[in-house]
């Protein structure tokens, strides 16, 4: 990538929040909302796949793990590979992964096979969340923050427009064949979407100087904040997973149908996409870290809901609460990765931290369906997941309250 002039001179660096920078953001909305099908998919088909291949809750629940881990680790090499070569082949790699994977998943012929193949899909997904907001985050400056999060909210318009249609074809023409033609539809529909984004990325003057003033701000070094932010990526995500994941499955045992849990998910999404833009206006105005914070205090709430009520109209209402309390949680550290370390490590180092996130949301997963098969209830998985939402508070309230450095402007 070359080193561009600021906005205010001339050549490429102009570009930045230009109409061609709007664009760009458009066409990476629409390939997270398509990519991200690669998420939400197990999440509908988990009581069918579980049925077909007769295996027991936890059992099922660990191919939606082996999607989360395919899909941080995927975006570290994703984010790599966009840092030094551009979104452009991350983007078709994942396409032709996503491709692949709907389509050995719906040959597999046991639930080992459909588990490697959802990590196959967790892959293709990657380069269409953590790539594409640090791409998207090197066009945009005094609006990074809005930016960034409108390039996020295609993960959840994914978990808003996919479930409902993937639970219709589901009950209609079984699971396999709804993998099929995911499978194809990725395909076709995200190649003519990436040659959108083929020019190069605009870079700041001074990176480096740049990126080491903000993350000074925060008075701790660069590995011990890398390493602060995977914790709490993980423990906010742990207890996020608990209702993403098998709030489909709870209706269902609770009577009201799987059908009712599809449409809980997609509220739950619908109202994140609200929550993620309004949290970019928010960080924009009053910082990162800050936002962040409220953002799981908020999701604390919701969860502690989850444990006193469990009537239909009332579960309506906590999913959709829970999607508007925690959707601006996840691109809050894009924006932190963005501030405080140099723009050109965004890929990698946005990857790893939320790989940390995805490790959470596969261990939340996971551990909440183990613990429905030890206690034949979900009101113990609720309490771990705000056991493991305290600690993600506790470590951005400490970042919060270190003594401030001088910092210099951000880059």
């Amino acid at each position: 990538m070359n080193v561009h002039a600021n906005a205010a001179g001339v050549g490429p660096g102009a570009e930045i929040e230009s109409s061609y920078a709007w664009l760009r953001l458009a066409a990476a909305l629409a390939l997270g909302t398509i990519g991200s099908i690669g998420m939400w998919s197990f999440v509908v088909a988990l009581p069918a796949v579980q049925a077909d291949f007769g295996v027991a809750r936890g059992d099922a629940s660990l191919a939606f793990t082996l999607t989360m881990i395919g899909f941080g680790l995927g975006g570290v090499v994703m984010g790599r590979f966009a840092d030094r070569h551009g979104i452009v082949w991350p983007a078709t790699c994942g396409a032709l992964a996503l491709g692949a994977g709907f389509l050995l998943s719906a040959a597999a012929g046991s639930i080992t096979q459909f588990a490697l193949a959802q990590g196959l899909i967790g892959l293709g997904t990657s380069a269409t969340f953590g790539p594409l907001m640090s791409d998207v985050s090197h066009w945009f400056a005094r609006r990074r923050g809005i930016a960034v999060a409108v390039a996020s909210c295609g993960n959840y318009l994914a978990g808003t427009l996919w479930p409902p249609m993937e639970q219709y074809f589901i009950a209609s023409e079984g699971w396999r064949t709804t993998h099929i033609a995911i499978g194809v539809l990725c395909v076709v529909t995200m190649l003519p979407l990436i040659l959108v984004m083929r020019r190069p990325t605009p870079r700041s003057p001074a990176p480096e100087l740049a990126a080491n003033g903000a993350r000074d701000s925060l008075g701790v070094s660069p590995n011990t904040l890398m390493v602060l932010l995977c914790i709490a990526g993980v423990g906010c995500c742990v207890a996020m997973a608990m209702p993403q994941v098998h709030i489909v499955a709870y209706c269902g045992d609770l009577g009201y149908g799987p059908a009712r849990g599809a449409e809980m998910l997609a509220a739950m999404m619908g109202f994140g996409i609200i929550s993620r833009i309004v949290s970019g206006f928010i960080a924009d105005r009053i910082g990162s870290l800050q936002t962040l914070l409220a953002g799981s205090a908020l999701q604390g709430v919701a969860l502690f809901l989850y444990l006193w009520f469990d009537g239909l109209a009332s579960l309506y209402v906590i999913s959709a609460l829970f999607g508007l309390f925690q959707g601006g949680i996840v691109p809050m550290y894009a924006i932190i990765v963005r501030e405080h370390f140099s723009p050109a490590e965004t890929g990698v180092r946005l990857g790893i931290v939320l790989m940390a996130t995805l490790l959470g949301m596969a261990l939340g997963g996971w551990l909440s369906g183990v613990i429905f098969d030890l206690t034949g209830s979900y009101r113990a998985a609720f309490l771990h997941g705000l056991a493991w939402n305290m600690l993600n508070g506790g470590i951005v309230l400490w970042l919060l309250l270190r003594p401030a450095r001088p910092r210099l402007a951000p880059a």
